[in-house]
This record gives C-alpha cells, sequence and structure tokens, in this order.
C-alpha cells in the first residue's frame, strides 16, 4: 500500500468552485447529462450510477436529476451535452488539462482561452500535455481487502490520514474494484499526473488565483494538473 492521496489532490485541483452551491448544481445535472447518453437506467450504467450518487451527495433535488437523465437519454428537453478536453499551461509552468461539459463547442473554447490568456496562461494544440496524464478510476472506501481488489483490477491502494482507502485502477476495471471494496464513500474517473512540478511560491498565488478562475467558467467540469 501506499501512503499517497490522489482523491485528496484531485479534490484540490478538480472542484474548488463546487463550494459555490448553484455552480456545484450545475456541474453534477451535466455530468448525469452526459452520463446518460450510455443508458437511463443507474442500474445498468454505472457511469450514470456514479454521476447520480455524486449529485444525490451534494442535496441535488430528484426533479434536476430526473430532467437530466431525460435530457441526455434523448427523451428530455434541451440540446446535447458532449465532454471536450482543452490542455495548456497555468502560471508557473504547471501542465493543466480543462475539461468542459458544453452544448456548445465554440462558446467553452472562446471562454476558456480568454480567461487563460487574461490570468496569465495559455491553451495549446491537442496533444501538447495529455501524454503527461493518465485517465484512471479511483474508488474511496471505508474497507480494504487488497487480495479481492489487486483481483478486481486494483493497481494502488493507498490509506488516508483520515482512515479511509484510496483505490486506483484502470477506467475499464472501475466498476469492478467498487464492488470489490465494498461500501465506497465515492468513485470516480480522473485525470492523473505522471510526474508533477515544483511551483515556486512567488508564482503560489498567481497559480491559485488562475485555477479558481477557471473552474468557475460555467462550462469547466474540472480542471486537472501536473502541480506538485
Amino acid at each position: 500500500m501506499s501512503g499517497h492521496s490522489h482523491w485528496h489532490d484531485i479534490q484540490l485541483k478538480k472542484g474548488k468552485a463546487d463550494a459555490r452551491r448553484a455552480g456545484a448544481f450545475s456541474k453534477l445535472v451535466k455530468n448525469i447529462t452526459v452520463a446518460a447518453k450510455d443508458g437511463p437506467d443507474p442500474a445498468f450504467n454505472f457511469k450514470l450510477r456514479m454521476a447520480v450518487d455524486a449529485a444525490k451527495s451534494a442535496s441535488v433535488p430528484k426533479d434536476n436529476i430526473d430532467r437530466a437523465i431525460a435530457r441526455g437519454s434523448g427523451t428530455g428537453e434541451g440540446g446535447a451535452i458532449e465532454e471536450v478536453t482543452y490542455e495548456g499551461f497555468a502560471p508557473g509552468g504547471v501542465a493543466m488539462l480543462v475539461v468542459c461539459l458544453t452544448d456548445n463547442r465554440n462558446r467553452s473554447v472562446a471562454e476558456v482561452k480568454t480567461a487563460a490568456t487574461k490570468n496569465g496562461g495559455v491553451i495549446g494544440v491537442s496533444g501538447s500535455v495529455m501524454w503527461m496524464f493518465e485517465k484512471k478510476g479511483i474508488v474511496r472506501s471505508s474497507t480494504a481487502d487488497e487480495m479481492a481488489l489487486i483481483d478486481a483490477g486494483a493497481e494502488d491502494i493507498a490509506s488516508t490520514d483520515d482512515g479511509m482507502f484510496e483505490i486506483v485502477c484502470e477506467v475499464k476495471d472501475l466498476q469492478k474494484v467498487a464492488a470489490a471494496a465494498g461500501k465506497i464513500e465515492g468513485a470516480q474517473i480522473a485525470y492523473i499526473a505522471k510526474t508533477t512540478t515544483d511551483v515556486d511560491e512567488t508564482k503560489r498565488a498567481e497559480l491559485e488565483a488562475f485555477l479558481e478562475i477557471m473552474e468557475d467558467l460555467d462550462d469547466v467540469d474540472a480542471v486537472y494538473t501536473n502541480e506538485a
């Protein structure tokens, strides 16, 4: 077992804007809409089940969840929402991935590029930093049967400071690992940096302000970085 917590890092780098209730609801609902494209029943669509569980944990009203599922599966109102990822650099030379959930790519790319440029960052071409990250499944659980988890596909099992366990796996094994973990607190798909970059302390405040601005954009669902 390792002692490093990817979950903690990702929560810090992914969702500071989630503390803003209205914005959090919007992002969670969009996640449900995108996930529902693969089927409207959470019992048979694990990605949708994760999105619905996250929304319920944040007290998103059931009507909002139901409308999002209907929209995503094509039976409700509203246009299609898709996931688009932009790559670039934040202040301090930190590589970043900006994941958007949007019904208008042109609007999203314009907003992301403008916000980045005005605040000391830059959006690059596709492939410019994606190679620095890996897309992984992450499960957080209160128990950990190490052998069962490894058999299910776990690559790394970390004990965290709050007495929980964090399990990292390939995305394709996420459902199996979540089942092997028993009672889980959460499961998600996220980008994890292969290596990290130390940030000069003189750039730290600028970087934090930059990430907060990017995360506050309406279409932005998550910002992942390789910040150490």
